[in-house]
């Protein structure tokens, strides 16, 4: 979501109005993505990017043989 939204002004007058925004604020806090735990490795040398490199070759060549037979 884009946060320059955020620096916009904007007014809220009226019961009703500041109900909506309070409510759509408490909605929102409810709403949040559940956070899912990704296993990482850094590549921190040249020899690691080769490797990581052919086998992101390997791994393509297999699936377009697997799509093609």
């Amino acid at each position: 979501m884009a946060t320059s939204s955020i620096t916009k002004n904007f007014v809220i007058s009226g019961k009703e109005q500041v109900e909506m925004f309070v409510n759509a604020i408490e909605e929102s806090a409810k709403n949040r993505p559940v956070r899912t735990p990704v296993n990482v490795e850094f590549i921190e040398t040249e020899d690691e990017l080769r490797e990581f490199m052919r086998f992101r070759e390997k791994k393509a060549k297999e699936k377009l043989n697997a799509s093609n037979g």
